[in-house]
């Protein structure tokens, strides 16, 4: 059974499941944005008059609609689409790939504590919301972030981005002067 969520961005929902979506972690796909990997399944949903963006995490997929179409249509396609999959699929969606999530310095201490906060005490908090926060890169002082899914573009994401994940990031690392969006 699908269930949803409203999130902090007005045109993004979350789409719950009992099921494993992702087996992969959380992976981003925007339309129009060229994918070496595209999913059926995915490329069905990104095709979908209004859907924009579409993250896939471990139980949960979140939809971001442009504005001219409203959630009362583009809602139950959503859930529909997600239902005939998993009748005629035993298996998430997103099974095998390589983690995004990697970086050409990771064996750099400050990256380590900074991707081990990331990953420990505001990712959660994110994909409560269902977005997801990615480390690009740590140089000077500076931690550049992309936000994804719901997060993607949402009015509160830059506070979210300044108040909350700078202020955490600042206080368990110390080398960390700000935090920006990539």
């Amino acid at each position: 059974m699908i269930q949803t969520e409203t999130t902090p961005n007005p045109d993004s929902i979350k789409f719950l499941s009992e099921k494993v979506i992702s087996a992969v972690g959380t992976e981003e796909f925007q339309k129009g944005k060229p994918n070496d990997f595209l999913h059926p399944f995915i490329k069905e949903l990104l095709e979908f008059k209004g859907v924009e963006l579409v993250l896939l995490s471990k139980n949960f997929l979140s939809v971001k609609k442009t504005k001219d179409v409203s959630w009362n249509e583009l809602k139950p396609m959503v859930i529909s689409h997600l239902n005939h999959y998993f009748e005629n699929n035993n298996e998430p969606i997103l099974k095998d790939g390589k983690n995004s999530n990697s970086s050409n310095n990771a064996n750099d201490e400050t990256v380590e504590k900074i991707i081990e906060v990331l990953d420990t005490k505001i990712r959660p908090a994110v994909a409560r919301d269902g977005g997801d926060i990615k480390f690009k890169s740590f140089k000077n002082g500076i931690v550049k972030v992309q936000l994804q899914g719901s997060c993607s573009g949402c009015p509160s994401s830059i506070m979210t981005l300044k108040q909350g994940v700078q202020n955490l990031l600042k206080h368990y690392v110390k080398e960390v002067n700000s935090v920006e969006a990539d």
